[in-house]
């Protein structure tokens, strides 16, 4: 087994590179599903943010109300490590649960952006960065997942910077231009990680 780190910053376009690895035959991981998995009903991370944050951030059919979540976890940088200090090791549990349950021949592909802001690179063999300028990240990450500009700006800084991203690199994306450009970088990528030429 290959196990690949996949990350960049938010806008970056790692959920594309996540994809087309996808078709080349990659089993992807990623840690934003598993994020959703683990608070949903009757799972240990939604008592514990209830604790942490307030038992009306949970709705009356026992789901979680993600934007009573956010309002709270992300209104200042101590709510954002107290939920990062509960969801974080939960995630990383599960990560490392999948990644050993999955086939011996495969290459896979941990999409995790915060791979090195929480230090799980030490799960994964690479690291691959999906990078784009930090202007252009605010510019879709705004145009295209209808984010507020000022709320993009706050989660970059919350994330590791693109030289410190591109200090960890084992190999690089450049998704700053089309989608035909990326898929030629992801397909040269794939040939160097699968060893095949064809």
């Amino acid at each position: 087994m290959h196990r690949i780190g996949l990350t960049g910053g938010i806008g970056s376009g790692k959920t594309t590179v996540a994809g087309l690895l996808a078709e080349h035959g990659a089993v992807i991981i990623d840690a934003d599903a598993i994020a959703r998995d683990v608070v949903e009903p009757g799972m240990p991370a939604l008592s514990l943010l209830a604790l942490e944050f307030g038992d009306d951030i949970v709705r009356s059919d026992g789901s979680l109300d993600r934007g009573a979540l956010a309002a709270r976890a992300f209104r200042d940088t101590d709510g954002t490590q107290r939920l990062n200090a509960i969801m974080h090791p939960l995630i990383r549990e599960e990560s490392q649960r999948r990644l050993a349950e999955a086939p011996d021949t495969c290459i896979v592909v941990y999409d995790m952006p915060l791979l090195f802001e929480t230090g799980q690179q030490d799960l994964v063999d690479e690291v691959v960065v999906v990078d784009v300028p930090e202007d252009l990240q605010v510019e879709r990450a705004v145009g295209l997942r209808g984010l507020e500009e000022v709320d993009v700006r706050r989660r970059m800084q919350a994330q590791w910077s693109r030289s410190e991203r591109l200090s960890g690199a084992d190999h690089v994306i450049d998704n700053s231009g089309d989608l035909e450009a990326t898929k030629r970088q992801v397909d040269e990528l794939w040939t160097i990680l699968s060893g095949d030429p064809g």
